[in-house]
């Protein structure tokens, strides 16, 4: 999506899409409440976590995939980003270090946990020429993803089924890699999760992705960070959010044999909340300040005017707020979307006297 002629269809078609979940204004509802106790209700933090948690989650994204897609891109992602290149650049570049990293071959398989719309997989699968299944816990990122492979003739190398990342549906050394671009943030159980990956990955193969975590600059005792803290966990449909330590220590406790890590966010030349605080940019318009006000402004009209359902104008106004939650923590110096690590399944010991 790319003139401005595009911009209204747009916003009507995620609209109308939203408006066949007749469960809208009720999943917003749903979803306010597990944050209704503030940041440090351990009741609120307990029901994220459970099954009603996943439920959440799924509903989440259920509501806001569309939003994303047009006013971000199909990647849900951050990226490292230098000065001058465009945006979609960095986005890629950001996406190919993980083939890269796990040392794919062509022709090889990879699963790609949480994958979205399956826009990070699609750049993967062409890039390292190789297969990629995705897994989504939202049904409706499975539809929207597999519509968008059929488009590009990518069916063959690219495929998205609907499943949890926490129990995935798929038999023991079935892949030759794994890989997450933040999408494990949506639950602290990081060992059951990495041990999933670990399960389904061939002996000898990687692991590796980007965390949502905060930095060694976070203060729990420091109101100012609690609270930023909690912002970005309520905007973006998290649990809580772990550590650096918690990342590792959970990878070693799946078994993996942890290669690498580091603050990626520290390579990168602009701040890497940066689009979300850009001022006004025609080619990069969707994903600027200006841009989300201007999409939150056309969706209250629309709705005012009875064009589309009730509480589409408040998905809208939880997106623009979340934008300005993750810049405040970023600025704080407190919160990052891009702890990498890369972490190697051992080889099976020889049997061989």
């Amino acid at each position: 999506m790319s003139s401005w002629s595009d911009y209204i269809p747009q916003v009507l078609k995620f609209e109308k899409r939203l408006g066949e979940d007749k469960k809208a204004v009720t999943a917003i509802d749903e979803y306010n409440k597990m944050y209704s106790h503030g940041s440090e209700s351990e009741q609120d933090r307990t029901l994220r976590e459970s099954e009603k948690g996943k439920d959440m989650v799924s509903d989440f994204y259920n509501l806001v995939s569309d939003f994303y897609e047009w006013g971000w891109a199909q990647s849900f992602h951050f990226a490292v980003i230098q000065k001058g290149e465009p945006f979609e650049a960095s986005l890629q570049r950001y996406e190919y270090m993980l083939p890269y990293r796990l040392g794919v071959e062509r022709g090889q398989h990879l699963i790609d946990l949480g994958c979205g719309i399956g826009g990070p997989l699609r750049n993967i699968a062409r890039f390292a020429r190789c297969k990629v299944t995705g897994v989504t816990i939202s049904k409706y990122q499975v539809e929207r993803g597999n519509e968008l492979n059929k488009q590009l003739n990518l069916e063959d190398t690219c495929n998205i089924v609907h499943g949890d990342f926490l129990n995935l549906p798929f038999e023991d050394e079935t892949f030759d890699g794994a890989y997450t671009i933040e999408a494990t943030c949506h639950t602290m159980e990081k060992t059951k999760v990495y041990s999933e990956a670990y399960r389904v990955i061939k002996p000898g193969c990687c692991f590796a992705g980007y965390e949502w975590c905060v930095t060694d600059k976070y203060d729990p005792q420091n109101k100012e960070h609690r609270e930023a803290k909690f912002a970005v966990e309520v905007g973006n449909g998290l649990p809580d959010t772990a550590t650096f330590d918690q990342v590792i220590q959970s990878l070693k406790e799946a078994g993996f044999e942890v290669l690498e890590y580091y603050d990626a966010s520290k390579y990168s030349e602009l701040p890497w909340y940066y689009p979300l605080k850009a001022g006004f940019s025609v080619k990069g318009f969707r994903h600027t300040r200006v841009g989300h006000y201007f999409t939150h402004i056309t969706v209250t009209t629309l709705e005012k005017l009875g064009i589309v359902p009730k509480g589409s104008a408040e998905v809208s106004r939880m997106l623009v707020k979340a934008a300005q939650d993750l810049v405040r923590a970023g600025e704080l110096g407190i919160y990052i979307p891009m702890f990498f690590f890369l972490a190697r399944k051992p080889e099976k010991p020889s049997t061989q006297s």
